[in-house]
């Protein structure tokens, strides 16, 4: 991001729940003695957010994020979605409709704080779009076809025309028998999950009707622009950091940070 861009005032708000059928109680595991929802909050306080704001489900959350200074408030635990738990923060906190909101998960210890100011410069230079989020341009080709790689193609003012577990867009002449023999040029880009929100759009999302693309690829973010509204991406220069789904995401977290 360039030095004469100035960073407009934005929250953090960081939804965390305990059920996780891969990791159990995944907001309190142990990372370099810090639970791991405490150190993604002071991650994100260096992005220099104007508040951080950790939406848990569970008061054992709220215990933890008290004893370590990381303001946090207690939701619903019935919401099926983590934007549905932000959308009822919006409303505990107060947020005016044009405020705006970046949606950090929980389990990203690692998220680089530069990238969640990008998105949020991102949003508020484009009053033409309700959400932001980030991509970077995929490398190999491996990931290219992995389902798991989220991809996203965008128009020339790097707004989202559609995400895919699909290999997108599809090398027509590169391909042999189903498989790519390297990566198209100029390269794919591969989502990265950080998403800046207008704080009235995050409040009103819950209740849009899911969109059938939605369901088909498991990717709620879709729901977005089937109601036709827009989404802007933020292009960073490098792949995000690793998350924390499961225990050997969690160990390898751990290592990496033993080695910093």
């Amino acid at each position: 991001m360039s030095a004469a861009v100035r960073t407009p005032a934005f929250s953090v708000l960081i939804p965390a729940r305990m059920a996780s059928s891969r990791l159990p109680d995944k907001p309190l595991a142990d990372i370099a003695g810090l639970p791991m929802v405490v150190r993604v909050a002071r991650q994100a306080l260096l992005s220099g957010a104007r508040q951080v704001v950790v939406a848990a489900d569970d008061p054992r959350i709220l215990s933890a994020c008290a004893e370590h200074g990381v303001t946090a408030l207690l939701t619903r635990s019935d919401h099926p979605s983590g934007s549905d738990r932000l959308a009822e923060a919006c409303e505990l906190l107060g947020l005016a409709d044009d405020e705006l909101v970046v949606n950090v998960q929980g389990d990203e210890p690692l998220v680089d704080p530069a990238l969640i100011a990008a998105v949020a410069t991102q949003l508020a230079q484009r009053p033409d779009c309700v959400m932001s989020t980030a991509a970077h341009a995929i490398e190999q080709v491996e990931d290219f076809l992995n389902p798991n790689v989220v991809k996203v193609v965008l128009d020339r003012r790097q707004v989202a025309l559609y995400f895919s577990r699909a290999p997108i867009a599809w090398w027509r002449d590169g391909m042999s028998n189903g498989q790519p023999l390297s990566l198209p040029s100029p390269a794919p880009w591969r989502h990265i999950g950080v998403y800046g929100y207008r704080a009235g759009f995050l409040r009103r999302f819950p209740s849009l009707e899911p969109a059938p693309l939605e369901l088909t690829e498991s990717l709620e973010q879709l729901r977005t622009l089937w109601h036709g509204e827009r989404i802007a991406v933020h292009l960073a220069t490098h792949a995000a950091a690793p998350g924390v789904d499961t225990p050997t995401d969690l160990e390898r977290v751990r290592a990496l940070l033993r080695k910093s």
